[in-house]
């Protein structure tokens, strides 16, 4: 099947995720136009920030990944809903850990999120290299993705850290972001060489 399609749906899927997250932040209402009326917002500003960021890479990394990929297949194609169903419920998790100023119980819930997304995440890369074949050009640049391993490491030590300090928990989540905000060359180092070996 040709993967046009599923990238189109993923792009406009993601899109409303993250103009939903902006519409969730609520700005005061009449008569409170001073900074001071601000500070309420931002746990929930501070929030938007960092799921911002996830999706983005989420978004980054598909759109490479893809890039990549001949075609797919029915199985990828669940595989890519599973994923998108579960970016779908980061902005119902980012409102409620906002809006409650990082409490136990949404901090849970949000990083029960992120772990869902990097497991959904890493189903679709693996179904896309069983497509692909264990010599692709995906396989070799994945390889044995450490970061994504390491990622859903430091967001099960946060659930449960949650318990006992939920700030530490986001400063973990934080720090995975930090891990991936900085773009995985990997693929694109081997569509390099990929296109230097054919010149």
């Amino acid at each position: 099947m040709d993967k046009g399609r599923l990238e189109a749906f993923s792009d406009g899927v993601i899109a409303i995720i993250i103009t939903i997250m902006v519409l969730e932040i609520k700005m005061p209402g009449p008569h409170h136009d001073t900074l001071e009326s601000l500070r309420p917002l931002f746990p929930i500003f501070i929030s938007y920030v960092i799921s911002f960021v996830y999706v983005g890479i989420y978004w980054n990394n598909h759109h490479h990944m893809m890039q990549v990929v001949n075609s797919v297949n029915g199985a990828v194609l669940w595989a890519n809903l599973h994923l998108l169903f579960w970016l779908s419920l980061v902005p119902l998790v980012t409102e409620w850990m906002g809006e409650n100023n990082f409490t136990k119980w949404p901090t849970i819930l949000y990083g029960i999120s992120l772990i869902m997304c990097a497991v959904a995440y890493t189903i679709l890369a693996i179904l896309l290299i069983r497509h692909e074949g264990k010599n692709s050009l995906l396989a070799e640049a994945v390889g044995k993705d450490w970061k994504g391993r390491l990622s859903i490491v430091i967001y099960a030590i946060a659930i449960a850290l949650a318990f006992v300090n939920p700030c530490i928990s986001f400063s973990l989540y934080a720090v995975v972001a930090c891990i991936w905000f900085i773009p995985d060359r990997r693929i694109e180092k081997k569509v390099m060489q990929e296109e230097t070996g054919k010149i």
